[in-house]
């Protein structure tokens, strides 16, 4: 206890500038503009004259971002500061980590709240077996000793910590200022990818940021959706199937759904079907017999391999339920496996989506994230 105490007097010090002469505020100045984004809708920033940046989350949250060597100009008391430079992330927001990677900053990533057995991602398993990136403990339960100990500046949380709201207030008493992402939530799935311009704003990399997102969306964006007619389009089921027979489906208002539709296909499962409204996120669990009554006659299955394991045959697709053998796509041999990396990569969300494309119009060769069950 006493050793977690002079970690804590440590890191308010830390954090509040103590022993260390700031440089004369900042003048107050006007807003130069706002940071260009084509697909997020969750957050915002805009860039003010001073070279300070204001934040601002959809959950109302408000950050100011100051650059080095400035120090913090008068602000509102609810506002969060954010002094570069930032070095020593806690990331306990999974979908994070790919886009630090994706501008080659893993190594700004000391803590993350993954264990390496549950990554799939080479670089950062990696990392963590070379010592580079730490694991911290569950994200509702972390490390804070070995937090403080180790100096972090920042945390990157998802919205996990809702269900535990008494984490993220724990940090902030430390002096660790937190931030809840929130690209889940994005309407677009390449919003979820676009949130590596607010990564690329808090490292100072915005520019290298900037490129990279337009590099990753330049196949989608060339995508020729006109070649697929309306009445040509063809259904798709995305899903897995767990342990005790249950089917895990994405909601029709999930970006997974939304992929699908962007690729020029139809998504298997509606709003209606599943009493869900229309804009429904995330994932939910049907009875066996109600999904096969929707599916039988889909064009094509995709088996979500990052959840219960990948597969690699249709047999052994069919081992987990034998009514799957009657489906359409299935006799067919139209059924398709993601890889593992898929959700954790989330710099891939336009290679899926090109993926999907591919295989809906078949010309499926060269795929990143799909591959067919034979």
């Amino acid at each position: 206890m006493k050793r977690l105490i002079c970690f804590i007097l440590t890191g308010v010090c830390l954090f509040c500038g103590c022993g260390k002469a700031l440089p004369e505020s900042a003048e107050s100045s006007p807003k130069t503009g706002s940071m260009n984004l084509t697909y997020a809708g969750q957050f915002s920033v805009d860039y003010f004259e001073n070279g300070c940046a204001e934040i601002s989350i959809a959950d109302g949250s408000e950050y100011l971002l100051v650059p080095e060597g400035i120090s913090v100009p008068e602000h509102p008391d609810t506002m969060i500061i954010l002094q570069q430079p930032l070095e020593n992330f806690y990331i306990a927001a999974s979908s994070a980590v790919d886009l630090f990677d994706g501008i080659n900053s893993l190594d700004n990533i000391l803590l993350t709240s993954t264990s390496e057995q549950n990554w799939a991602l080479p670089h950062v398993r990696e990392a963590l077996q070379s010592g580079k990136m730490l694991y911290a403990g569950k994200y509702s339960a972390p490390d804070y000793e070995m937090i403080l100990e180790n100096q972090c500046q920042i945390a990157i949380e998802s919205t996990m910590i809702y269900h535990s709201p008494e984490t993220k207030e724990q940090l902030e008493a430390l002096g660790i200022p937190v931030l809840v992402e929130r690209s889940s939530y994005e309407a677009h799935p390449l919003g979820r990818m676009e949130w590596i311009k607010l990564y690329g704003l808090l490292l100072g990399k915005e520019q290298e940021a900037e490129t990279f997102f337009s590099e990753k969306t330049a196949d989608f964006e060339k995508l020729s959706l006109s070649e697929i007619p309306e009445e040509n389009k063809k259904t798709v089921a995305f899903f897995s199937i767990n342990p005790n027979g249950y089917v895990t489906i994405h909601k029709p208002g999930d970006y997974v759904a939304q992929m699908i539709t962007l690729a020029g296909g139809r998504y298997a499962f509606t709003a209606k079907d599943l009493h869900v409204e229309e804009n429904a996120l995330s994932t939910m669990n049907i009875q066996m017999e109600v999904f096969y009554k929707t599916v039988k006659d889909c064009d094509i299955l995709i088996y979500n391999g990052t959840i219960e394991g990948s597969l690699e045959t249709i047999d052994q697709l069919i081992e987990k339920d034998s009514i799957l053998s009657d489906c359409k796509a299935v006799q067919n041999g139209d059924v398709w496996c993601t890889e593992q990396s898929l959700f954790q990569q989330t710099t891939g969300a336009s290679d899926m989506i090109y993926d999907l494309h591919a295989v809906l119009t078949e010309n499926a060769e060269n795929l990143t994230f799909l591959h067919r069950l034979q």
